[in-house]
């Protein structure tokens, strides 16, 4: 059931015709489009599509959400399709055509890999209809056409997707059997609604999926942030409602900075999804990471895999033709019934980073996740670096919490090749002399044997434009968090520093109810255990891992914020403060494992 708690909506504008490909109302419209047809200038179709536009189909309270079907145009009378649902809120004709191009690079997608009729971020009709598939482009509640004001990856969006899934499973031209795929928001749905188990969910396919939006995308770690959210809601998510809107997340923060029961409905029950399951994530998704890695760990049964990427997630998506074949593969499995041998696929599969120039090492087979016989090994901070030894000596190591350039470094030089696969975590004791809280950053950085910081290339060398022939080519106008990644990420507000062992998802990533805020009396020294998000990194003898501990979200900042600036009271303030040796052990505890 939706939240008991009054949701705050914000206004939004109304679709205009042309813009975000928006074509206007067309209830009742199909069409066929011929092989070598090619509406947008781009994948010409590689058979006759019948698409039927908003197709009006009511939901329990009795609203009505539209969807655009994409069926092969030549099915025998009679013949049966499982479909495939795309379910967001940005607008059913809003293709990757349409959103790739305000991206760096168009995250290296080429105009002909698209065809224009995908949902942005997911499938698409052009490959998928051939092979005998029905792709089904929704409009969430509140979107475009349908009824009421859109909420977001809750369980009112997922009671709403249940719905939708029984009434396709139950239309003449389907098999009975609905799969879910696709990225980001289209992933965050799937878990929702999966856990609510509709007898006709088959299987789903979340790749890159934030698992819970109030610890990893707006609350992440208990400091609040709108992140790129302000962008999607001024630029490409419409209503057509008089008075419609869609959920107010700062609003809703500002009547409740703790959890409550409208943030914990943001937090899906993984335990209760009993269907098949292909995740795919990766390192360097700034929301997504933690909500594959807690799927794979709660997940109650053994019809789960899970493959750790190395590119970018839209590139992967419509780029990649191995992660293309092996969803194919997937589905053919779980939603035609055809004994193709999927279940061999390997149930885990990891990448280890390289950072610099060199691609990464793919599809690392394992046992499971975190890795069996992971060593995690604790190096205690202390000025002069980190080390396995404790230190014998108390002192401590600061920085201005204000200015972003300010941080406290610790660095280890590896002795041999080593391998860091896992879940890190920080413990560190800290204070603040003039401030009564600490939003607390951490970050895991590689440098070469030089001393010099690496970042990871997102995209293969081989689809960069050709101006690019190493990361030092990349104009500063040209680094994105889309393209390059500076490492894995752990973030704390020290008054919600609480955790809870029993809910923690593994002893190196603790879970912080965030029911309470606990503010600290200035200069008293606090421990906080900060889970840093998973890592997966080669780093040859001589190379070095530096630890960096500051007071500003560590990324490259492309988004333009639309939203006000956050009250003072959140903001830091200072010199933070972090205490190393015997009294206060601050340390940082890695994942090694065999190489």
């Amino acid at each position: 059931m939706p939240v008991p708690i009054q949701v705050a909506f914000k206004p939004i504008d109304k679709p205009e015709i042309g813009v975000n490909n928006y074509q206007g109302f067309m209830p009742g419209k199909s069409e066929v489009l011929k092989k070598g047809a090619n509406p947008y200038d781009a994948r010409p179709l590689e058979s006759d599509i019948r698409i039927d536009h908003d197709v009006e189909i009511t939901i329990r309270d009795g609203c009505r959400l539209y969807a655009d079907i994409y069926r092969p145009a030549d099915v025998p009378d009679g013949g049966k399709l499982p479909a495939v649902v795309s379910w967001s809120c940005y607008g059913k004709k809003y293709s990757a055509l349409h959103m790739l191009p305000i991206c760096v690079w168009n995250c290296c997608v080429p105009r002909e890999a698209l065809s224009g009729l995908e949902k942005f971020e997911g499938l698409d009709p052009v490959v998928w209809c051939p092979r005998g598939y029905a792709i089904v482009s929704v409009d969430s509640r509140g979107t475009g056409n349908s009824d009421g004001s859109i909420p977001l990856m809750g369980s009112q969006d997922a009671e709403d997707c249940y719905d939708v899934i029984e009434v396709l499973a139950a239309m003449p031209w389907s098999n009975g059997k609905v799969g879910m795929a696709g990225n980001s928001a289209l992933a965050i749905i799937q878990w929702h609604v999966a856990s609510l188990q509709p007898p006709h969910l088959a299987a789903i396919a979340p790749w890159e999926g934030s698992g819970d939006i109030y610890r990893e995308q707006f609350c992440r770690g208990g400091v609040f942030s709108m992140s790129n959210f302000d962008l999607i809601t001024k630029f490409i998510i419409k209503t057509n409602n008089p008075g419609g809107g869609i959920e107010d997340m700062a609003e809703m923060y500002r009547r409740s900075p703790v959890s409550n029961a409208y943030w914990a409905d943001k937090r899906p029950d993984m335990t209760k999804i009993k269907i098949p399951v292909y995740i795919s994530g990766s390192d360097f998704s700034s929301i997504h990471t933690m909500g594959s890695v807690r799927a794979w760990l709660e997940l109650p049964h053994d019809n789960k895999w899970i493959r750790w990427a190395s590119y970018q997630e839209w590139y992967e998506l419509y780029c990649v033709k191995s992660a293309d074949a092996e969803l194919h593969q997937y589905f053919e499995r779980y939603l035609k019934g055809v004994e193709n041998g999927w279940e061999k696929t390997p149930k885990v599969r990891w990448s280890a980073l390289q950072f610099g120039d060199r691609e990464a090492i793919d599809d690392i087979e394992f046992a499971d996740f975190p890795i069996p016989g992971t060593e995690y090994r604790e190096f205690h901070l202390g000025s002069s670096g980190m080390n396995e030894t404790a230190r014998s000596v108390d002192e401590v190591v600061k920085y201005n919490s204000e200015d972003a350039k300010s941080i406290a470094e610790f660095t280890y030089t590896f002795p041999q090749k080593s391998r860091l696969i896992g879940l890190p975590k920080a413990v560190l004791y800290m204070s603040c002399p003039s401030h009564d809280d600490m939003n607390v950053f951490v970050i895991l950085r590689k440098r070469d044997k030089n001393g010099k910081l690496l970042m990871h290339l997102t995209f293969p060398f081989s689809a960069v434009p050709s101006h690019v022939k190493s990361i030092d080519d990349i104009p500063e106008k040209e680094q994105a968090s889309l393209n390059l990644h500076l490492g894995s990420v752990g973030v704390l507000r020290a008054s919600h520093r609480k955790f809870d062992p029993e809910r923690s998802i593994h002893p190196q990533f603790p879970f912080h109810p965030h029911t309470e805020q606990q503010k600290i009396p200035p200069g008293e020294v606090v421990k906080l255990e900060i889970g840093i998000w998973s890592m997966g990194v080669d780093f040859d003898e001589g190379e070095s891992i530096s630890v960096q501990v500051g007071g500003t979200f560590p990324s490259i900042a492309e988004y333009t914020t639309f939203s006000v600036p956050r009250p003072e009271s959140e903001k830091n303030k200072g010199e933070h403060r972090i205490h190393c040796g015997p009294e206060h052990p601050s340390s940082i505890i890695l994942p090694f494992v065999p190489l």
